[in-house]
């Protein structure tokens, strides 16, 4: 229910999240410390649930997964720098915000996605992979190039810290238990898809609530900036799938990953690196909805459009990805 709905639960708690009354106790703010634990027990799941056949799928490949990896790190957080600071001269936390969209790591619901849209469910996992284990070494460095003075090494140090903290390890650490022990293989498969899910739709329910009184004044031309950005994701998406020379499963694969930011990651880098700068997080917030959006509409018009060709890459790539059958969902 939460997986096949999760747009509507989406908007769902966000809209109790912005309406609570102010003379009832709030849960949102009340838990708005937690983020960082709640961005740490989602990762554990998605390290449970990676199935080992799909992770040695990926270092067989990893040639086209790194090459996918580098065109998301290279057009999203370039493409959040541009719309805010060129097309619509954003300043302050909202630029902050905008730029800080553009250079986490993609999302999980990319991998449910390029299921729903036919796609090469095995290579989209191993972008997420990929995209979440390198976080740490290349976030900084993109917020550095796109933000410059408006961080110091101090920022960056701690924004490495914190995605290996958050990110990495419980990653790592879901997928080795999942491994060894088949108790927690059993209950992974049973509950994590459900965790965190649920933990996905309160980290961005606490962002609305924490900015309930500034959603109000939100400019229009911020959602134009966010369209523009997840719209423009898809289309780097498909131009690099393109020039890696990828089949058109992998292709959906890489549009959806690039195209999907990480929201939860986001928000938690935004209250742990700024706390006293809560509009930081809004943009991320907001970026949840449009994706989502965007991409469940989008999934949905391309599964009527089934790959027709098989796997049709070079003979070099073909050995590193793999047979034509293990690439083709």
């Amino acid at each position: 229910m939460l997986q096949r709905y999760l747009l509507f639960w989406l908007v769902l708690s966000s809209v109790i999240a912005g309406v609570w009354p102010n003379n009832v106790p709030d849960p949102f703010l009340i838990s708005k410390t937690w983020l960082g634990g709640l961005v740490a027990v989602v990762m554990f799941c998605v390290g449970t649930l990676l199935p080992k056949d799909e992770v040695l799928n990926v270092l067989k490949r990893w040639p086209l997964v790194i090459g996918g990896t580098a065109i998301q790190y290279a057009a999203m957080p370039f493409l959040a720098w541009f719309m805010a600071t060129k097309v619509f001269g954003f300043t302050g936390d909202i630029m902050i915000g905008v730029i800080l969209v553009g250079c986490v790591p993609g999302a999980m619901a990319s991998n449910v996605l390029t299921m729903v849209a036919r796609g090469n469910v095995s290579y989209s996992v191993g972008l997420t992979t990929s995209a979440t284990l390198l976080s740490p070494l290349i976030v900084p460095i993109a917020m550095k190039l796109t933000l410059g003075k408006a961080v110091d090494a101090e920022l960056l140090m701690n924004t490495a810290i914190t995605l290996v903290q958050q990110v990495v390890i419980p990653v790592i650490a879901g997928f080795t238990l999942a491994q060894v022990s088949q108790t927690v293989a059993k209950y992974a498969a049973k509950f994590s898809g459900t965790v965190a899910n649920f933990s996905i739709l309160w980290i961005i329910a606490v962002v609305v609530a924490v900015n309930r009184d500034n959603i109000q004044q939100l400019p229009l031309m911020l959602m134009w900036a966010l369209l523009l950005i997840n719209l423009g994701g898809y289309l780097s998406g498909q131009i690099g799938g393109r020039v890696l020379g990828i089949d058109t499963g992998m292709r959906r694969a890489l549009m959806l990953e690039i195209g999907m930011q990480n929201a939860g990651i986001g928000a938690s880098l935004a209250k742990t690196l700024f706390p006293d700068q809560p509009e930081i997080a809004l943009p991320c917030g907001l970026f949840a909805f449009g994706c989502m959006t965007t991409g469940t509409i989008f999934a949905e018009i391309l599964k009527h459009f089934p790959p027709t060709e098989a796997s049709q890459v070079s003979e070099e790539q073909g050995a590193l990805a793999a047979t034509a059958e293990e690439t083709i969902t």
